[in-house]
């Protein structure tokens, strides 16, 4: 450790590096923007990483690591700014101590860094503000891996929905009718017809449009 900061693990970083891999090509597979899966803002609210450490990491750079208390306090901050009550504002240190089963008075002398935490405040805090174990405590490296690791289920997740509707499509006669001749549109506006009488009204229609334009037989 120098100065204040720790040499980030190896591990998490391989770690990181790979999850970045894994989530950019689902994110290829499915359409979906990479401003979108990498969005430092949400990753940053998500993980408790600073967005500026965070958008380092993730182009592969060194940022530092701050040591346990410093990325306490930090990580606390960000959980006062970001989780708000119903009303829009910030819990005071009153109400997290009262959620936190802890004093006032300690509740003030670790969130203004007068005392270091210990593995119980930390705990106590992530349950008072419902974020998950290890969110005041892990790594950078760690905990963008963890952020991004939901991401990556919610993408197979997506993944596997569009999977399962292709296989239906594949299995449905009609279904598959009316993707290959494009009129699911058609189908979908008929279908918000108010009566069966509207709808056979269009049935009507389309069999008079569909006789005027048969040819004639040989």
């Amino acid at each position: 450790m120098t100065d204040g900061f720790e040499v980030p693990c190896a591990t998490a970083t391989v770690l990181l590096q790979a999850v970045v891999a894994r989530v950019t090509a689902l994110a290829d597979r499915l359409g979906v923007p990479h401003a979108e899966v990498f969005d430092i803002r949400r990753l940053s609210v998500e993980s408790g990483v600073p967005e500026p450490v965070a958008k380092a990491l993730l182009s592969g750079r060194p940022a530092g690591e701050p040591d346990l208390q410093a990325r306490f306090l930090q990580r606390l901050d960000l959980l006062r700014r970001t989780r708000l009550k119903p009303n829009g504002r910030r819990y005071t240190q009153q109400e997290i101590a009262d959620g936190a089963g802890m004093s006032r008075q300690q509740a003030g002398a670790l969130i203004n860094g007068d005392r270091r935490p210990t593995m119980e405040h930390c705990d106590a805090i992530q349950r008072f503000f419902r974020v998950h174990a290890g969110f005041l405590t892990a790594e950078d490296s760690e905990a963008l891996v963890g952020a991004l690791q939901r991401s990556e289920q919610e993408l197979l997740q997506r993944l596997a929905d569009r999977e399962r509707a292709a296989v239906s499509v594949a299995h449905d006669p009609l279904e598959r009718l009316l993707l290959d001749h494009g009129v699911r549109g058609i189908a979908w506006r008929a279908a918000q017809l108010p009566t069966d009488q509207h709808r056979d009204k269009v049935a009507e229609w389309l069999d008079m449009l569909l006789e005027s334009v048969k040819r004639p037989e040989s």
